[in-house]
């Protein structure tokens, strides 16, 4: 009798000290440079989250006539998911600082949650929103260096017509500035030189040329032949 239950007490105490853990199974065995491989993968993962999520960033960049018309615009938010609540915002925004004095430099402005800076020249309205939480120094100088390129590449007449005659010229500089709303640059001179390096050279095919380069190439080519 005493020899059954010393028998069970030690059946018992070994079934509930030693762990019962499934094998591992082969296929998701993982060897230890798999498993650091998979370690590392997550961190760059983490790390380019982290980047993008410190990057600044701009909701849009929009460049508007003297009556709210659009000259140019580029979105990179779903703030606005249909082309009428992008027009619904340009012509608020336009009424909203259509009287103000944003000639002389860039002012500020909260709208809709969202902070605008902006700056007329001519019959030109240059406009950048951001997050309400983004820096406005930084939409300052993206708004600074955009108008600052445009300058550059219009060659000190900053008007509409102008614009509109090299709207290739300004939609390309928009692109230099920001991608998919991150700002990459902000320097006037590097974003008109690498918009100049886009340009196609005039010897190039005519099916090969935007409208305004075509056109160009083509004022060209007659005032070389009357000059002959």
């Amino acid at each position: 009798m005493h020899i059954l239950v010393v028998v069970a007490f030690l059946f018992c105490f070994l079934f509930f000290r030693t762990p019962i853990l499934p094998a591992p199974s082969s296929s998701l065995a993982k060897s230890p440079s798999e498993a650091s491989t998979d370690q590392i993968f997550s961190l760059e993962i983490l790390a380019e989250i982290s980047t993008m999520e410190s990057c600044p960033s701009v909701k849009n960049v929009l460049l508007l006539d003297s009556e709210g018309q659009r000259v140019a615009v580029k979105y990179y938010s779903d703030d606005w998911p249909t082309n009428s609540a992008k027009e619904s915002f340009e012509k608020s925004i336009f009424t909203k600082t259509q009287k103000t004095n944003a000639r002389t430099e860039a002012e500020i402005a909260m709208f809709e949650n969202h902070i605008v800076v902006y700056k007329f020249v001519q019959d030109l309205h240059f406009f950048v929103t951001g997050a309400e939480d983004e820096n406005e120094l930084i939409l300052a100088t993206v708004l600074q260096g955009f108008f600052d390129s445009v300058d550059l590449l219009l060659r000190g007449t900053v008007d509409k017509k102008e614009a509109l005659e090299n709207l290739d010229l300004i939609l390309l500089c928009l692109d230099e500035i920001v991608d998919a709303g991150i700002v990459l640059e902000t320097d006037a001179n590097v974003i008109a030189g690498k918009v100049a390096s886009h340009s196609i050279d005039s010897g190039a095919p005519l099916s090969e040329q935007t409208i305004s380069q075509a056109l160009a190439t083509a004022r060209e080519h007659l005032t070389r032949s009357l000059l002959k």
